[in-house]
């Protein structure tokens, strides 16, 4: 099936099935920056199907901004973004940070790996196309909405995450001991007192 969004194109409204990221977000260390109700803003966080569920949604607090820190459970390729937002309240451009954990709007002088101008998708059918050159091996996204300075807030519904995710690499404990000074009886030899080799 297509549906023919705001941007003027024709986009597949199956699509869906790929945006499953959600699953792999560590959410008790998923953070919100600026959300008006605590907690909010891991619920825009949600399968395909729930994308046009209107009950749950998060919306700034005290201005037209969103940070948020995303952290996932492996390493992920990221491959296209999707955003649901209310049209009355709708946030104008994302920039997207790769690995830079518990940023704050004091660092978003730093230039994101990519920006986005967001339009309008009642239906959650427009796609982002992310620079996965940029974003592989992320296991840290941030995401920062800004409005356009018309609104005193924005609010978003729905964000999809489409992409490749692989285990985390764990790497074992290794026990090493060094010695200030070794000892000869720690260390057998083949030689003699005069250091030649016995046969």
């Amino acid at each position: 099936m297509e549906h023919r969004c705001n941007c003027g194109s024709v986009h597949d409204t199956e699509i869906g099935i790929s945006y499953n990221l959600f699953e792999k977000i560590d959410k008790d260390r998923m953070e919100c920056l600026n959300e008006h109700e605590e907690g909010s803003g891991a619920k825009v966080f949600k399968t395909w199907e729930e994308r046009l569920d209107r009950s749950e949604f998060v919306q700034s607090d005290v201005d037209d901004e969103l940070l948020f820190n995303i952290p996932f459970t492996g390493d992920v390729k990221l491959k296209g973004l999707i955003v649901v937002a209310d049209e009355s309240y709708s946030p104008k451009t994302v920039k997207l940070y790769k690995n830079r954990p518990h940023m704050l709007f004091d660092h978003l002088d730093n230039s994101p790996e990519q920006e986005f101008e967001l339009i309008a998708d009642a239906y959650g059918v427009h796609e982002y196309p992310v620079r996965t050159v940029k974003f592989s091996s992320v296991q840290h996204l941030s995401l920062y909405f800004s409005g356009m300075g018309n609104t005193e807030q924005i609010k978003i519904y729905y964000i999809g995450l489409k992409g490749e995710w692989t285990p985390a690499h764990k790497h074992g404990v290794t026990i090493c001991t060094y010695e200030a000074r070794p000892l000869i009886s720690n260390h057998p030899t083949d030689f003699n007192e005069v250091g030649r080799i016995i046969k």
